[in-house]
């Protein structure tokens, strides 16, 4: 049985990061600005940042794929050790490849 990550949970993550960069830009703005450095055409309009239902979809989907194949090759790994159990060392031995096959 295959099941899909919330699509509200995986929306929620993309708008916190969203925020956080928003805020951390403000920051940077706001400290060039008190440098006495005025650049012409920097003031954006703050307008909330939001995905396409479709694209979040998709993400989840992503997600849920990134996770099965780690999984899958973690137990690979894991049944090679002549073990019964996923453990992080194996996780870990399979993550530079994932990251790259990714």
């Amino acid at each position: 049985m295959e099941t899909n990550f919330d699509q509200d949970v995986i929306a929620a993550i993309f708008k916190f990061v969203w925020s956080k960069k928003a805020i951390d830009r403000e920051k940077i703005e706001d400290g060039e600005a008190s440098k006495g450095e005025e650049r012409a055409g920097t003031s954006k309009k703050n307008r909330p940042t939001s995905a396409n239902p479709n694209a979040v979809r998709l993400s989840c989907e992503l997600l849920r794929l990134f996770v099965t194949e780690a999984v899958q090759r973690a137990a690979t790994i894991a049944e090679a050790e002549g073990g019964t159990k996923i453990e992080a060392t194996h996780l870990e031995r399979i993550l530079p490849q994932l990251l790259l096959d990714f």
